[in-house]
């Protein structure tokens, strides 16, 4: 699971947007966003850079969850 969705959303990105700076289709993009599939790392560091934030924040955490 990722957090690309709200990323975007918090920073007005629109996925078409996103899937151009990668180089990627925005089915692609939207599979990413709705969590049908989930990016290669290097792709995440991709992402990260792009929206300008660390990468931690595309990141669900899994700890403290009972």
């Amino acid at each position: 699971m990722n957090k690309i969705k709200e990323v975007l959303e918090d920073k007005g990105i629109k996925q078409t947007w996103l899937a151009e700076k990668l180089g990627k289709s925005y089915n692609m993009v939207n599979g990413y966003v709705q969590n049908r599939q989930q990016p290669r790392l290097e792709v995440l560091y991709q992402i990260a850079e792009i929206l300008d934030v660390d990468i931690a924040e595309l990141l669900v955490s899994t700890t403290n969850k009972k």
